[in-house]
Formats: structure tokens, C-alpha cells, sequence
């Protein structure tokens, strides 16, 4: 499988948007999910860990699923995920992981999902019975988040009315969406949203 990623990896912890993605995004998330020591938390499309890397003093333990080895290579060096992240450089809608999470989160992961519908049967699977989602995406844009041609792109973000109903028929409730950060990029502002929803018990 051709790694996207591969030339990105060595300073993606550098670029601004995403430090300031992962920081709104863990806000919106910790403002709205209890983080506890018993949680297993599943990160889709965890790429260098920003994210993990914030939630991991919050939480059990943590799977890091992404198919870019070389962003996970970046993951499982960092200190403070030690002893404490398990990393699958799979994907997941083709080969599922043995073991379910209490919680999944994901951050700009999901554009890079041709099949959104599928991944959120995938997701719901993942979970144990009462477990909960917290994702977070572009909202819908006009294409120019991305640099033209960027290849791996399926979405130019997502509706929220229609991603949520994706998420309803996929089996989940109490489906609910907030603004996590807003970026600002050549004069354009581009909302990230993070949705949760819960897996019935």
C-alpha cells in the first residue's frame, strides 16, 4: 500500500494546523467525554499521535490504528506513550481489529475515507456495547482546504445532518455536534467539527 504520508511524517508535529487541530480537537472532546483510567481508547487514523498524545494521561490504554507506517513509526517513539499505545498500521475496514475500545476518536481521518458509510458500521463494531464516538472532521467546503490534486481526499468535508444520519443507521444514539476549532488558512475559515455519539449497551 502506497504511504501518502511517508515524506510528511518527519516534521507533521511542526506544521501548525495540525498542532492546532489536535489542541481544539482534545478540548471539544475532553469538554464532552468523561476521560477515566479504565478507558480503552481507540485513535482512527492516529498518524504521529498528537491526539493520543493528549488523551493518554486521561486513559487505560490506547490503540493507534493508521495505515502510514511512517506516521506511526513517529507515534510509537514518543515518551509519554510508552508502555501504553499498541499500534496497527492496518485498515481496519478491510481488516478489523480482535480487540474493542471504549472509546474511538479520530481527527481530519475521515476525509480520507472514500466509503463513509462503511466506516461507520466499521467504527460502531469497534466498540463495546455502551462505548462512545468522538470524530472530528472539516465541515462541507469548497475544495480549497487541500491543495488541488492532493491525492487521498474523497470528501471536501462533511454535512452534519447527513454524516450524523450515516452514523444513525449505522446503530448509533445520542448523536450530537459541536464546532471544535476554526482554522483560518489564506483568508478562509475552515470549522472543524467533532460529532459523539454512543454504541447502545
Amino acid at each position: 500500500m502506497n504511504d501518502l504520508f511517508h515524506d510528511k511524517a518527519s516534521d507533521w508535529d511542526s506544521r501548525p494546523f495540525p498542532l492546532q487541530i489536535s489542541e481544539g480537537v482534545f478540548g471539544a472532546i475532553k469538554a464532552r467525554v468523561k476521560l477515566t483510567s479504565v478507558l480503552r481508547v481507540l485513535d482512527f487514523g492516529a498518524g504521529t499521535g498528537l491526539l493520543i498524545s493528549k488523551v493518554a494521561p486521561f486513559v487505560g490504554k490506547l490503540l493507534a490504528v493508521d495505515i502510514s507506517a511512517a506516521m506511526l513509526e513517529k507515534l510509537v517513539s514518543k515518551p509519554e506513550l510508552a508502555g501504553k499505545v499498541t499500534a496497527f498500521c492496518q485498515d481496519i475496514l478491510d481488516r478489523p481489529l480482535t480487540e474493542r475500545a471504549d472509546l474511538v476518536v479520530s481527527a481530519m481521518a475521515m476525509h480520507h475515507v472514500e466509503d463513509t458509510r462503511a466506516l461507520a458500521f466499521t467504527l460502531f463494531d469497534h466498540l463495546v456495547p455502551g462505548g462512545r464516538i468522538a470524530l472530528a472532521d472539516l465541515d462541507s467546503e469548497d475544495g480549497t482546504f487541500h491543495p488541488p490534486n492532493t491525492e487521498g481526499v474523497f470528501h471536501q468535508g462533511f454535512d452534519r445532518a447527513h454524516l450524523g444520519q450515516l452514523l444513525s443507521d449505522a446503530g448509533f444514539v445520542e448523536v450530537e455536534f459541536a464546532t471544535a476549532v476554526v482554522v483560518h488558512k489564506e483568508n478562509s475559515k475552515y470549522p472543524v467539527f467533532l460529532v459523539t455519539a454512543t454504541k447502545p449497551s
